[in-house]
């Protein structure tokens, strides 16, 4: 299932060689249990820092993040990467799948990190590449797999720990509008599947336009428009 999110007065700035640069300036959020979110504006807004956040990546200067009735702010180190076992699933830009392992193995690999048994996580794995339509290429290096199949590959990977929270970060900024489309809709249907929440991250307004709830950024702040 999935989780409710609520942020209050969330801010995080950076420190830079031209002095701060604060990338979320008091933002607020509620997203309902099973929500589809996405997040749009320009290079700069804040976006993948939000992802971030929320992925217990990195922790917050100031505000408080609520995912499932945990406050993320009061997590530890380890409270923070037990969280990301257990509750998070990532999606890359970048499918960030290893070259020397085959499909099946990059999938099994999160299994591993998420300290589920081998036959388990090996039968997820395949259960997950039959559901994403890769089965036949299980066996597959990443570099004999076009883009939209590793992206493919890459999702089979980020719900192999059953995530209530899956965050997609440009799922589709590398690949052509065909594959793109199939990659949203396959994310889609993973969440209504799975029925976990969904918040991605997209420059692309036709795609964001798909999703129940659509939270525009400019500067760190939510803005009316969509930028």
């Amino acid at each position: 299932m999935g989780v409710a999110i609520t942020l209050r007065g969330l801010s995080h700035t950076y420190r830079t060689a031209d002095g701060p640069l604060t990338v979320l300036g008091g933002l607020d959020l509620d997203l309902a249990d099973g929500g589809y979110a996405a997040i749009t504006g320009p290079s700069g807004a804040g976006k993948t820092t939000l992802l971030s956040l929320l992925g217990g990546l990195e922790t917050p200067q100031r505000g408080t993040i609520v995912v499932g009735g945990e406050d993320l702010t009061r997590l530890s180190g380890d409270g923070l990467a037990a969280y990301r076992r257990a509750t998070v699933g990532f999606v890359f830009q970048h499918f960030g799948l290893l070259e020397t392992l085959t499909a099946l193995q990059n999938v099994e690999l999160a299994g591993t990190l998420a300290g589920i048994t081998p036959a388990e996580r090996k039968a997820r794995a395949m259960d997950l590449l039959q559901a994403v339509g890769l089965a036949e290429r299980a066996e597959h290096r990443p570099s004999r797999l076009s883009g939209g199949e590793r992206q493919r590959v890459a999702i089979a990977r980020a719900m192999v720990n059953r995530p209530n929270l899956l965050l997609a970060d440009e799922p589709t900024g590398n690949l052509d509008d065909d594959s793109a489309t199939m990659v949203i809709e396959l994310l889609e249907r993973v969440r209504r599947d799975h029925a976990c929440t969904l918040v991605m991250v997209t420059h692309n307004h036709t795609l964001a336009a798909r999703a129940e709830q659509r939270v525009p950024l400019d500067r760190g702040h939510r803005v009316s428009a969509p930028v």
